[in-house]
Protein backbone atom coordinates (compact mmCIF):
# COMPACT_ATOMS: atom_id res chain seq x y z
CA UNK A 1 0.00 0.00 0.00
CA UNK A 2 2.97 2.37 -0.15
CA UNK A 3 4.66 3.86 3.11
CA UNK A 4 0.81 4.00 5.00
CA UNK A 5 -1.27 1.56 5.14
CA UNK A 6 -4.21 2.89 3.84
CA UNK A 7 -8.42 2.56 5.58
CA UNK A 8 -10.38 -0.66 5.40
CA UNK A 9 -7.46 -2.84 3.97
CA UNK A 10 -7.07 -6.38 5.32
CA UNK A 11 -3.99 -9.11 5.25
CA UNK A 12 -4.35 -12.70 6.22
CA UNK A 13 -2.40 -13.39 9.38
CA UNK A 14 -0.68 -16.79 7.70
CA UNK A 15 -0.28 -17.03 4.13
CA UNK A 16 -3.34 -19.31 2.59
CA UNK A 17 -1.86 -20.38 -0.21
CA UNK A 18 1.63 -21.91 0.97
CA UNK A 19 2.02 -25.67 1.20
CA UNK A 20 3.37 -27.51 3.97
CA UNK A 21 4.68 -30.74 4.44
CA UNK A 22 2.50 -32.39 7.32
CA UNK A 23 3.71 -35.69 9.56
CA UNK A 24 1.80 -37.16 11.83
CA UNK A 25 3.01 -38.24 14.86
CA UNK A 26 -0.81 -39.21 16.21
CA UNK A 27 -3.11 -41.88 14.37
CA UNK A 28 -6.43 -43.49 14.13
CA UNK A 29 -7.74 -44.31 17.04
CA UNK A 30 -5.76 -42.15 19.73
CA UNK A 31 -7.78 -40.51 22.48
CA UNK A 32 -6.64 -36.44 22.04
CA UNK A 33 -7.65 -34.01 24.00
CA UNK A 34 -6.94 -30.00 23.97
CA UNK A 35 -3.15 -28.90 23.37
CA UNK A 36 -1.77 -32.49 22.23
CA UNK A 37 0.61 -32.45 19.39
CA UNK A 38 -1.04 -33.85 16.14
CA UNK A 39 2.18 -33.48 14.02
CA UNK A 40 4.78 -31.94 12.43
CA UNK A 41 5.54 -29.01 10.32
CA UNK A 42 9.27 -27.88 9.10
CA UNK A 43 8.18 -24.03 9.48
CA UNK A 44 12.01 -23.17 9.09
CA UNK A 45 15.18 -24.16 9.10
CA UNK A 46 15.52 -23.92 12.50
CA UNK A 47 11.89 -24.16 14.04
CA UNK A 48 9.92 -27.27 14.13
CA UNK A 49 6.41 -26.50 14.17
CA UNK A 50 4.31 -28.83 16.24
CA UNK A 51 0.15 -28.43 14.83
CA UNK A 52 -1.38 -28.37 18.21
CA UNK A 53 -5.07 -29.76 18.97
CA UNK A 54 -7.37 -26.51 19.88
CA UNK A 55 -7.35 -26.12 23.31
CA UNK A 56 -10.79 -26.59 24.32
CA UNK A 57 -11.20 -29.63 21.75
CA UNK A 58 -11.12 -33.25 22.47
CA UNK A 59 -12.17 -36.69 20.61
CA UNK A 60 -11.09 -40.23 19.20
CA UNK A 61 -8.96 -39.55 16.08
CA UNK A 62 -11.14 -40.89 12.61
CA UNK A 63 -8.78 -40.00 9.81
CA UNK A 64 -4.75 -38.49 10.13
CA UNK A 65 -3.27 -37.79 6.97
CA UNK A 66 0.24 -37.62 6.14
CA UNK A 67 1.08 -35.00 2.71
CA UNK A 68 1.21 -31.83 1.69
CA UNK A 69 -1.79 -29.00 2.85
CA UNK A 70 -2.39 -25.47 3.04
CA UNK A 71 -3.39 -24.39 6.44
CA UNK A 72 -7.43 -24.20 5.22
CA UNK A 73 -6.77 -28.24 4.03
CA UNK A 74 -8.32 -30.66 6.40
CA UNK A 75 -5.28 -33.19 7.63
CA UNK A 76 -8.01 -35.25 9.68
CA UNK A 77 -11.02 -35.28 11.33
CA UNK A 78 -12.84 -36.76 14.86
CA UNK A 79 -14.83 -39.26 15.36
CA UNK A 80 -17.80 -36.61 16.25
CA UNK A 81 -17.02 -34.18 12.80
CA UNK A 82 -14.51 -32.07 14.31
CA UNK A 83 -12.46 -31.00 11.43
CA UNK A 84 -8.32 -30.73 11.91
CA UNK A 85 -6.54 -28.44 10.55
CA UNK A 86 -2.83 -27.05 10.61
CA UNK A 87 -4.32 -23.68 12.57
CA UNK A 88 -6.69 -23.37 14.74
CA UNK A 89 -7.88 -19.98 16.00
CA UNK A 90 -7.58 -18.32 19.73
CA UNK A 91 -9.07 -15.08 20.74
CA UNK A 92 -5.91 -13.25 21.52
CA UNK A 93 -7.26 -11.50 24.88
CA UNK A 94 -7.59 -14.84 26.87
CA UNK A 95 -4.56 -17.08 28.07
CA UNK A 96 -4.06 -19.73 26.67
CA UNK A 97 -4.31 -22.39 29.25
CA UNK A 98 -1.59 -24.85 30.67
CA UNK A 99 -1.32 -27.39 32.97
CA UNK A 100 0.79 -26.20 35.94
CA UNK A 101 3.49 -22.83 36.08
CA UNK A 102 7.02 -24.08 37.41
CA UNK A 103 9.65 -21.76 39.65
CA UNK A 104 11.34 -19.64 37.85
CA UNK A 105 14.90 -20.74 38.74
CA UNK A 106 16.41 -21.08 35.48
CA UNK A 107 17.73 -18.30 33.63
CA UNK A 108 17.12 -17.26 30.39
CA UNK A 109 20.78 -15.98 29.38
CA UNK A 110 21.39 -13.43 26.96
CA UNK A 111 24.68 -13.67 26.36
CA UNK A 112 25.13 -9.79 27.76
CA UNK A 113 27.57 -9.67 30.68
CA UNK A 114 26.09 -7.07 32.49
CA UNK A 115 22.43 -8.95 32.28
CA UNK A 116 23.55 -12.40 32.92
CA UNK A 117 25.82 -11.17 35.50
CA UNK A 118 24.49 -8.43 37.76
CA UNK A 119 20.93 -8.56 36.92
CA UNK A 120 19.98 -11.92 35.72
CA UNK A 121 16.46 -12.83 34.18
CA UNK A 122 14.95 -16.23 34.56
CA UNK A 123 12.97 -18.24 32.00
CA UNK A 124 9.39 -16.74 32.32
CA UNK A 125 10.15 -13.70 33.74
CA UNK A 126 9.21 -9.89 33.50
CA UNK A 127 11.79 -7.29 33.31
CA UNK A 128 11.46 -3.63 32.48
CA UNK A 129 13.92 -1.36 30.22
CA UNK A 130 12.41 2.00 30.96
CA UNK A 131 14.69 4.90 29.08
CA UNK A 132 14.72 7.81 27.29
CA UNK A 133 15.26 9.00 23.87
CA UNK A 134 18.53 7.72 22.18
CA UNK A 135 19.54 5.51 25.17
CA UNK A 136 19.46 1.80 23.32
CA UNK A 137 16.31 0.43 23.96
CA UNK A 138 14.94 0.14 20.05
CA UNK A 139 16.44 -1.57 16.86
CA UNK A 140 15.71 0.15 13.87
CA UNK A 141 13.75 -2.39 11.84
CA UNK A 142 16.46 -2.11 8.81
CA UNK A 143 19.12 -3.16 11.13
CA UNK A 144 17.27 -6.30 13.08
CA UNK A 145 17.28 -8.70 9.95
CA UNK A 146 21.37 -8.32 9.58
CA UNK A 147 21.21 -9.33 13.07
CA UNK A 148 22.84 -12.69 13.34
CA UNK A 149 21.66 -15.91 15.48
CA UNK A 150 24.58 -16.85 17.75
CA UNK A 151 23.12 -20.45 18.04
CA UNK A 152 23.02 -21.31 14.36
CA UNK A 153 24.94 -18.50 12.51
CA UNK A 154 22.12 -17.74 10.37
CA UNK A 155 19.81 -14.65 10.76
CA UNK A 156 17.95 -13.93 13.58
CA UNK A 157 14.98 -13.27 11.82
CA UNK A 158 14.42 -17.32 10.96
CA UNK A 159 13.42 -17.68 14.35
CA UNK A 160 11.69 -14.36 15.04
CA UNK A 161 8.09 -13.06 14.54
CA UNK A 162 8.42 -8.98 13.87
CA UNK A 163 4.99 -7.31 15.27
CA UNK A 164 5.12 -3.76 14.06
CA UNK A 165 2.34 -1.26 14.38
CA UNK A 166 3.40 2.65 14.04
CA UNK A 167 1.85 5.45 15.37
CA UNK A 168 -0.08 6.59 12.61
CA UNK A 169 -1.85 3.56 12.67
CA UNK A 170 -6.03 2.97 13.94
CA UNK A 171 -5.69 3.60 17.78
CA UNK A 172 -7.38 -0.12 17.80
CA UNK A 173 -4.83 -1.69 15.95
CA UNK A 174 -2.18 -0.06 18.79
CA UNK A 175 -4.46 -1.53 21.51
CA UNK A 176 -4.42 -4.96 20.08
CA UNK A 177 -0.97 -5.48 18.55
CA UNK A 178 0.45 -6.52 22.57
CA UNK A 179 -2.18 -9.05 22.69
CA UNK A 180 -1.17 -10.10 19.39
CA UNK A 181 2.46 -11.00 20.59
CA UNK A 182 1.86 -12.55 23.54
CA UNK A 183 -0.58 -15.17 22.09
CA UNK A 184 1.60 -15.81 19.61
CA UNK A 185 4.42 -16.23 22.30
CA UNK A 186 1.89 -18.43 24.54
CA UNK A 187 1.40 -20.81 21.47
CA UNK A 188 4.86 -21.60 20.72
CA UNK A 189 5.40 -21.82 24.72
CA UNK A 190 2.86 -24.81 24.10
CA UNK A 191 4.49 -25.99 21.31
CA UNK A 192 7.75 -27.06 23.93
CA UNK A 193 9.77 -23.72 22.84
CA UNK A 194 11.10 -21.01 25.67
CA UNK A 195 10.07 -17.82 24.09
CA UNK A 196 11.11 -14.28 24.95
CA UNK A 197 8.49 -10.84 24.18
CA UNK A 198 10.23 -7.20 23.52
CA UNK A 199 7.45 -5.03 23.71
CA UNK A 200 8.91 -1.91 22.67
CA UNK A 201 6.84 0.25 23.66
CA UNK A 202 3.91 -0.52 26.61
CA UNK A 203 4.47 3.36 26.76
CA UNK A 204 2.96 3.56 23.41
CA UNK A 205 0.25 0.74 24.07
CA UNK A 206 -0.79 2.60 26.88
CA UNK A 207 -1.32 5.66 25.19
CA UNK A 208 -3.75 3.79 22.47
CA UNK A 209 -5.67 2.36 25.72
CA UNK A 210 -5.67 6.19 26.81
CA UNK A 211 -7.13 7.37 23.49
CA UNK A 212 -10.29 4.47 23.77
CA UNK A 213 -10.91 5.47 27.27
CA UNK A 214 -11.22 9.09 26.13
CA UNK A 215 -13.37 8.35 23.36
CA UNK A 216 -15.44 5.84 25.69
CA UNK A 217 -15.43 8.91 28.43
CA UNK A 218 -14.57 6.83 30.81
CA UNK A 219 -13.53 8.49 34.14
CA UNK A 220 -9.45 9.88 33.53
CA UNK A 221 -7.03 8.50 36.15
CA UNK A 222 -3.97 10.02 36.88
CA UNK A 223 -2.31 12.26 33.98
CA UNK A 224 -5.70 11.24 31.95
CA UNK A 225 -4.73 7.41 31.85
CA UNK A 226 -7.26 4.96 32.43
CA UNK A 227 -8.53 4.11 36.08
CA UNK A 228 -7.52 0.39 34.86
CA UNK A 229 -4.27 1.04 33.59
CA UNK A 230 -2.16 -1.30 35.99
CA UNK A 231 -4.74 -4.09 35.90
CA UNK A 232 -4.43 -4.19 32.23
CA UNK A 233 -0.77 -4.07 32.83
CA UNK A 234 -0.84 -6.62 35.30
CA UNK A 235 -2.68 -9.04 33.12
CA UNK A 236 -0.27 -8.86 30.62
CA UNK A 237 2.76 -9.76 32.47
CA UNK A 238 1.16 -11.86 34.40
CA UNK A 239 1.17 -14.21 30.90
CA UNK A 240 4.87 -14.72 31.39
CA UNK A 241 6.06 -17.85 32.86
CA UNK A 242 7.40 -20.83 32.58
CA UNK A 243 4.83 -24.33 32.32
CA UNK A 244 3.90 -27.48 31.62
CA UNK A 245 1.90 -27.52 28.38
CA UNK A 246 -1.32 -29.20 27.85
CA UNK A 247 0.97 -31.20 25.30
CA UNK A 248 2.93 -32.32 28.19
CA UNK A 249 6.09 -30.31 27.46
CA UNK A 250 7.73 -27.48 28.87
CA UNK A 251 7.69 -24.24 27.60
CA UNK A 252 7.84 -20.84 28.95
CA UNK A 253 7.23 -17.13 27.85
CA UNK A 254 9.46 -14.60 28.84
CA UNK A 255 8.32 -10.91 29.16
CA UNK A 256 10.60 -7.70 28.55
CA UNK A 257 8.84 -4.36 28.45
CA UNK A 258 10.26 -1.48 27.05
CA UNK A 259 8.66 1.65 28.74
CA UNK A 260 9.16 5.63 27.36
CA UNK A 261 8.66 7.84 29.81
CA UNK A 262 8.17 11.38 28.30
CA UNK A 263 11.34 13.25 28.87
CA UNK A 264 13.27 10.17 30.85
CA UNK A 265 11.01 10.95 33.66
CA UNK A 266 10.27 7.36 36.02
CA UNK A 267 7.84 8.87 37.66
CA UNK A 268 5.15 8.81 35.00
CA UNK A 269 2.64 6.05 36.03
CA UNK A 270 3.27 3.35 33.26
CA UNK A 271 6.69 3.11 34.80
CA UNK A 272 5.18 3.16 38.11
CA UNK A 273 2.81 0.23 37.14
CA UNK A 274 5.38 -1.67 35.27
CA UNK A 275 7.75 -1.97 38.58
CA UNK A 276 5.17 -2.72 40.90
CA UNK A 277 4.73 -6.09 38.56
CA UNK A 278 8.10 -7.07 37.02
CA UNK A 279 10.91 -8.71 38.70
CA UNK A 280 13.63 -7.39 37.04
CA UNK A 281 14.73 -3.31 36.41
CA UNK A 282 17.15 -2.20 33.52
CA UNK A 283 17.37 1.11 33.93
CA UNK A 284 18.78 2.48 30.78
CA UNK A 285 20.78 6.03 31.55
CA UNK A 286 21.00 8.61 28.99
CA UNK A 287 24.26 9.86 30.49
CA UNK A 288 26.21 6.10 29.70
CA UNK A 289 24.73 6.65 26.12
CA UNK A 290 26.44 9.85 25.58
CA UNK A 291 29.53 8.45 26.51
CA UNK A 292 28.94 5.63 24.17
CA UNK A 293 29.00 3.10 26.56
CA UNK A 294 26.23 0.43 25.75
CA UNK A 295 24.03 -1.69 26.63
CA UNK A 296 23.26 1.55 28.55
CA UNK A 297 21.96 -0.11 31.74
CA UNK A 298 23.24 1.92 34.91
CA UNK A 299 24.28 -0.78 37.79
CA UNK A 300 23.21 1.73 40.08
CA UNK A 301 19.94 2.09 40.01
CA UNK A 302 19.03 -1.47 38.10
CA UNK A 303 18.19 -4.33 39.83
CA UNK A 304 16.71 -8.24 39.77
CA UNK A 305 14.65 -10.12 42.36
CA UNK A 306 15.85 -13.55 40.93
CA UNK A 307 19.41 -12.77 42.29
CA UNK A 308 18.81 -15.23 44.80
CA UNK A 309 16.59 -18.11 43.23
CA UNK A 310 19.09 -18.22 40.31
CA UNK A 311 22.13 -18.99 42.59
CA UNK A 312 21.99 -22.32 42.74
CA UNK A 313 21.85 -22.87 38.85
CA UNK A 314 24.76 -20.36 38.39
CA UNK A 315 26.83 -22.52 41.02
CA UNK A 316 26.50 -25.50 38.69
CA UNK A 317 27.09 -24.38 35.37
CA UNK A 318 28.81 -21.37 35.48
CA UNK A 319 31.25 -21.02 38.75
CA UNK A 320 31.04 -22.01 42.56
CA UNK A 321 31.70 -18.49 43.31
CA UNK A 322 29.83 -16.96 40.99
CA UNK A 323 27.61 -15.46 43.80
CA UNK A 324 30.47 -14.32 45.45
CA UNK A 325 32.18 -12.36 42.27
CA UNK A 326 28.94 -10.89 41.27
CA UNK A 327 28.64 -9.22 45.03
CA UNK A 328 32.20 -8.63 44.97
CA UNK A 329 31.96 -7.08 41.25
CA UNK A 330 28.82 -4.69 42.91
CA UNK A 331 30.54 -3.28 45.85
CA UNK A 332 33.68 -1.90 43.53
CA UNK A 333 31.24 -0.32 41.65
CA UNK A 334 29.47 1.02 44.27
CA UNK A 335 32.21 2.58 46.31
CA UNK A 336 33.48 3.97 42.79
CA UNK A 337 30.23 6.32 42.68
CA UNK A 338 31.01 6.86 46.01
CA UNK A 339 34.77 8.37 45.56
CA UNK A 340 33.65 9.91 42.31
CA UNK A 341 32.01 12.92 44.34
CA UNK A 342 35.39 13.51 46.00
CA UNK A 343 37.90 12.98 42.95
CA UNK A 344 35.77 15.77 41.12
CA UNK A 345 36.70 17.71 44.10
CA UNK A 346 40.42 17.03 44.94
CA UNK A 347 41.46 14.91 41.67
CA UNK A 348 42.36 10.96 42.39
CA UNK A 349 45.88 11.90 42.98
CA UNK A 350 45.12 12.89 46.34
CA UNK A 351 43.00 9.50 47.63
CA UNK A 352 44.85 6.76 49.33
CA UNK A 353 46.17 4.17 47.23
CA UNK A 354 43.96 1.68 48.22
CA UNK A 355 41.01 3.89 47.04
CA UNK A 356 43.11 4.96 43.77
CA UNK A 357 43.08 0.70 43.53
CA UNK A 358 39.06 0.77 43.49
CA UNK A 359 39.07 3.37 40.85
CA UNK A 360 41.32 1.20 38.32
CA UNK A 361 39.10 -2.00 39.31
CA UNK A 362 36.02 -0.50 38.61
CA UNK A 363 37.10 0.99 35.27
CA UNK A 364 38.58 -2.79 34.26
CA UNK A 365 34.63 -3.63 35.49
CA UNK A 366 33.09 -0.87 33.69
CA UNK A 367 35.33 -0.67 30.44
CA UNK A 368 36.26 -4.64 29.33
CA UNK A 369 33.57 -6.59 31.65
CA UNK A 370 30.33 -4.07 31.31
CA UNK A 371 30.56 -2.72 27.82
CA UNK A 372 29.54 -4.95 24.91
CA UNK A 373 29.50 -4.45 21.21
CA UNK A 374 25.75 -6.27 20.18
CA UNK A 375 27.25 -5.26 16.43
CA UNK A 376 30.32 -6.97 16.63
CA UNK A 377 30.62 -10.94 15.61
CA UNK A 378 32.47 -12.20 18.76
CA UNK A 379 31.45 -10.00 21.52
CA UNK A 380 27.63 -9.96 21.07
CA UNK A 381 27.43 -13.11 22.65
CA UNK A 382 29.50 -14.23 25.49
CA UNK A 383 29.15 -17.75 27.12
CA UNK A 384 28.28 -18.04 30.88
CA UNK A 385 31.26 -19.86 31.64
CA UNK A 386 33.47 -17.34 29.73
CA UNK A 387 31.49 -14.43 31.56
CA UNK A 388 32.12 -16.39 34.77
CA UNK A 389 36.04 -16.79 33.89
CA UNK A 390 36.35 -13.24 32.39
CA UNK A 391 34.66 -11.53 36.11
CA UNK A 392 37.25 -14.09 37.65
CA UNK A 393 40.25 -12.90 35.84
CA UNK A 394 39.91 -9.03 36.91
CA UNK A 395 38.78 -10.06 40.09
CA UNK A 396 41.99 -11.75 40.61
CA UNK A 397 43.87 -9.36 39.51
CA UNK A 398 42.32 -7.02 42.53
CA UNK A 399 43.04 -9.65 44.85
CA UNK A 400 46.96 -9.78 43.03
CA UNK A 401 47.00 -5.89 43.16
CA UNK A 402 46.22 -5.29 46.76
CA UNK A 403 48.96 -8.19 47.85
CA UNK A 404 51.22 -5.94 45.84
CA UNK A 405 50.23 -2.75 47.09
CA UNK A 406 50.47 -4.39 51.12
CA UNK A 407 54.27 -4.54 49.78
CA UNK A 408 54.83 -1.61 48.89
CA UNK A 409 54.34 -1.80 45.29
CA UNK A 410 52.31 1.66 43.99
CA UNK A 411 49.36 2.11 41.85
CA UNK A 412 50.64 3.37 38.76
CA UNK A 413 52.91 0.51 38.14
CA UNK A 414 50.22 -2.13 38.83
CA UNK A 415 47.94 -0.02 36.83
CA UNK A 416 50.44 0.21 33.59
CA UNK A 417 51.07 -3.42 33.13
CA UNK A 418 50.69 -4.33 29.19
CA UNK A 419 48.70 -7.17 29.89
CA UNK A 420 45.78 -5.48 30.77
CA UNK A 421 45.18 -4.31 27.81
CA UNK A 422 45.60 -7.44 26.12
CA UNK A 423 42.94 -7.94 28.52
CA UNK A 424 40.26 -5.96 27.00
CA UNK A 425 41.45 -6.36 23.52
CA UNK A 426 40.95 -10.50 23.54
CA UNK A 427 37.26 -9.99 24.19
CA UNK A 428 36.87 -9.10 20.33
CA UNK A 429 38.36 -12.76 20.06
CA UNK A 430 37.24 -15.86 18.49
CA UNK A 431 39.48 -17.78 20.74
CA UNK A 432 38.72 -15.68 24.03
CA UNK A 433 38.22 -18.50 26.05
CA UNK A 434 41.39 -20.24 25.36
CA UNK A 435 43.32 -16.65 25.96
CA UNK A 436 41.59 -15.83 29.48
CA UNK A 437 43.89 -18.26 31.54
CA UNK A 438 46.86 -17.61 29.60
CA UNK A 439 46.35 -13.71 30.57
CA UNK A 440 45.56 -15.50 34.25
CA UNK A 441 49.11 -16.58 34.60
CA UNK A 442 50.19 -13.55 32.56
CA UNK A 443 49.07 -11.04 35.05
CA UNK A 444 50.56 -12.73 37.88
CA UNK A 445 53.59 -13.39 36.60
CA UNK A 446 53.79 -9.31 36.22
CA UNK A 447 52.49 -8.39 39.62
CA UNK A 448 55.03 -11.25 40.71
CA UNK A 449 57.93 -8.87 39.24
CA UNK A 450 56.96 -5.87 40.46
CA UNK A 451 56.87 -6.89 44.09
CA UNK A 452 60.10 -8.55 43.43
CA UNK A 453 62.06 -5.55 42.33
CA UNK A 454 60.55 -3.64 44.91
Amino acid sequence: MGDYIQRGVTAPGLDHDAVWEFVPLAKKGDEVSGGAVLGTVQETKTIVHKVLMPPLVSGKIKVLKKGKYTIDDAIGSLEDGTELKLMHKWPVRVPRPFTVKHPPDIPLVTGTRILDGLFPLAKGGTAAIPGGFGTGKTVVLTEFPHLKDPKTGGPLMDRTILIANTSNMPVAAREASVYTGITLAEYYRDQGYDVSLMADSTSRWAEAMREISSRLEEMPGEEGYPAYLAARLSEFYERAGRVEALSGDDGSVTVIGAVSPAGGDFSEPVTQNTLRIVKVFWALDSKLAQRRHFPAINWLTSYSLYNRVLGDWYSENASANWGENIATAMAVLQEEAELQEIVQLIGSDALPEDQQLTLEIARLLREFYLQQNAFHDVDTYCKIEVQAEFLDVILHFRALAEKALAAGVGVPELTSISVLEELGRAKFEENFSELLPKLMKQIEKEVAKLMEAD
